[in-house]
């Protein structure tokens, strides 16, 4: 009936989370895999992985993620240590930290933004070397 548990460490891409269209959830979240809201959070976000609010989503909180994708409203800070998307569908209402920033044609931002490259840096895939 139950899986036994793994050892290995959780993926960071790997959706973990889901709080679905017509659920409300009051409190903070931590997780080191990714989280997809499409209904409401009241509290803070932390994620090690990637955070989509989808378009019906709703977040009153304070986001923490390596990529945020904002299809939905956000109302509160975020700290993304990659990139900020927000879809033509999206708002935000907040202060952004991020090493990049994607505002799609009717894409809604309302705050102040600082951009740190240096965050990207510490993400972004290595360059192999190849020997021909």
């Amino acid at each position: 009936m139950f899986k036994p548990k793994s050892s290995g460490k959780i993926n960071p891409d790997s959706t973990d989370t889901l709080v679905g269209e017509g659920t409300t959830f009051e409190g903070k979240i931590k997780s080191e895999a990714g989280i997809r809201v499409e209904g409401t959070v009241i509290g803070d976000i932390v994620s090690s992985g990637d955070v989509i609010i989808g378009e019906k989503g709703c977040a009153n909180s304070n986001i923490s993620a390596r990529d945020l994708v904002l299809a939905g409203e956000l109302n509160g800070d975020a700290n993304v240590r990659g990139k900020l998307t927000i879809c033509s569908t999206g708002v935000m209402n907040g202060n952004l930290t991020a090493a990049s920033l994607i505002i799609e044609a009717g894409g809604i931002f309302n705050g102040n933004s600082k951009m740190n490259p240096t965050q990207a840096e510490a993400i972004s895939p290595k360059t192999l070397k190849v020997s021909s």
